[in-house]
C-alpha cells in the first residue's frame, strides 16, 4: 500500500479549537461521539483543509484562509458545499458532505463545512511520492484517465444534478476576463508588465459563447484522489471552490495551464505544480486531441482558453503571495510565488506570440 496524503499538526496561526468543534458536532452530528482530534493537510495553497478524527471516523473540514475577506473569490464555503452536495446525486466522484456552519454560528470566526474523507492517493509536486511506481505506459494511462474524467464531468446534466441555477453560461468568458483582471489589480504587489499585456489581449479577443456545462475550474492531478491499488481509477475530485456553469473549453484551458512537459518544469521553477512532465504523460496537444475526440466539442479557440488559464493561475498565485506579503499567512512555501507569477505570464505571452500551445522548448 502506498502512502496516502499525509497530515501534520496545524501551522502557527492556522490552529483549530478542538473543544469548540466538539460542540459543533454535538449540534450538527451528535451521532459522532468522542473527542475531536485535529490535524492539517499541509499541501494546499488556497482554502485550509484539516483532518478531523471523531471516534473511529475520519472527516475533512474546509475553511477560508486568513485574509480571505479581502480576496473573496475561491473562498465561498457555502458555494463549494452546495456544488458537492448536489453534484453527488448525479456524479459519484465527489465526497459526501455532512454539514455547513455559517460564519455567524461558527466558533472558528469563519464559515466552514465538513465532509467525508475519501481515502486514496493524491499526486502532488513534480515527482511521484515514495512507493508509487508508474512506468511510461502507466503514466500515459493515468493522464488519459484524467482527461476522460474531465469529459465525464462536462457531460453531467446540470438540471439532473440540481445545478441549473449554479451559474450563467452566457457571457461567462467575458466575465472571467474582467473579473480576474480586477482580482489581479486588487492583489498586485510588484510590476509585471506581461500581466498587463495579457489582460489587454484577452479583453480584445473574447470568443463567442458556447453551451455551458458544470466546470471545475481547477482540474489537475493534485485535486484528484486515486485508488492506490489501481492508479487509473479516480475515487473523487476535490476542491470545488471555483466550480460553476461555464464554457467547458475554458475548464480544459485551466488544466492545460497546469500542464508542463519534459524540460519545461525546470524552466518555470515554482510555477510547475504536478508530475505532468514525467515520461509517458500526454502532451498538451494530445490532451486537446483526446478531449475533442471524447467530448465531440470543437476546440478551435483552445489557445485563448489556455492563455486565460495561465492568466488565472498567475492571479491565484498573486493572491496567495499578496496574503503572504501582508503577513496573513506564515507559510514559507508562498515566498516564491511572486516569481511564479512572472514565469506563468512569460509562458502565456509566448503562447500569444506563437498562437499555439506548443512546447516551450521548440
Amino acid at each position: 500500500m502506498t502512502a496516502l496524503d499525509p497530515t501534520r499538526p496545524a501551522r502557527a496561526g492556522e490552529e483549530l479549537d478542538a473543544e469548540a468543534l466538539r460542540g459543533v458536532f454535538d449540534r450538527y452530528a451528535p451521532e459522532l461521539a468522542g473527542p475531536v482530534v485535529v490535524e492539517q493537510f499541509p499541501k494546499g495553497h488556497s482554502n485550509l483543509t484539516y483532518l478531523l478524527k471523531v471516534g473511529g471516523t475520519e472527516l475533512v473540514l474546509r475553511r477560508p484562509p486568513r485574509g480571505a475577506k479581502q480576496i473573496k473569490a475561491g473562498h465561498d464555503m457555502r458555494r463549494e458545499y452546495t456544488v458537492l452536495s448536489r453534484l453527488r446525486t448525479a456524479w459519484p466522484k465527489v465526497p459526501r458532505t455532512l454539514f455547513l456552519v455559517s460564519e455567524a454560528e461558527s466558533p472558528l470566526g469563519a464559515e466552514f463545512y465538513v465532509m467525508e474523507r475519501v481515502q486514496g492517493l493524491i499526486l502532488r509536486g513534480t515527482r511521484l511520492p515514495p512507493g508509487v511506481e508508474l512506468d511510461a505506459a502507466g503514466m500515459r494511462a493515468l493522464s488519459e484517465t484524467l482527461v476522460d474524467t474531465l469529459v465525464e464531468l462536462h457531460a453531467v446534466d446540470p438540471t439532473a444534478a440540481g445545478l441549473a441555477d449554479f451559474g450563467k453560461p452566457q457571457g461567462y468568458v467575458q466575465r472571467q476576463v474582467g473579473g480576474w483582471t480586477e482580482r489581479y489589480a486588487r492583489a498586485r504587489t510588484d510590476d509585471v508588465p506581461d500581466m498587463d499585456r495579457l489582460a489587454s489581449w484577452l479583453a480584445s479577443r473574447i470568443p463567442p459563447d458556447r453551451p455551458g456545462t458544470i466546470i471545475h475550474n481547477d482540474f489537475k492531478y493534485d485535486n484528484v484522489v486515486l485508488d492506490p491499488e489501481a492508479l487509473t481509477t479516480v475515487r473523487a475530485v476535490l476542491d470545488w471552490e471555483m466550480a460553476t456553469l461555464g464554457d467547458p473549453v475554458a475548464d480544459l484551458g485551466m488544466t492545460l495551464a497546469y500542464w508542463f512537459e519534459p524540460g519545461e518544469a525546470e524552466m518555470v521553477g515554482p510555477a510547475a505544480f504536478g508530475p505532468t512532465a514525467l515520461p509517458g504523460n500526454l502532451t498538451r496537444e494530445e490532451i486537446v486531441q483526446r478531449y475533442a475526440a471524447r467530448s465531440g466539442r470543437p476546440v478551435d479557440d483552445v489557445v485563448f482558453h489556455y492563455v486565460l488559464g495561465l492568466f488565472k493561475v498567475a492571479v491565484i498565485a498573486q493572491q496567495i503571495y499578496f496574503r503572504y506579503r501582508q503577513g496573513l499567512t506564515q507559510d514559507e512555501r508562498f515566498a516564491g510565488l511572486g516569481l511564479a507569477v512572472a514565469l506563468l505570464a512569460q509562458v502565456a505571452v509566448r503562447a500569444v506570440d506563437r498562437r499555439r500551445i506548443s512546447k516551450l522548448l521548440d
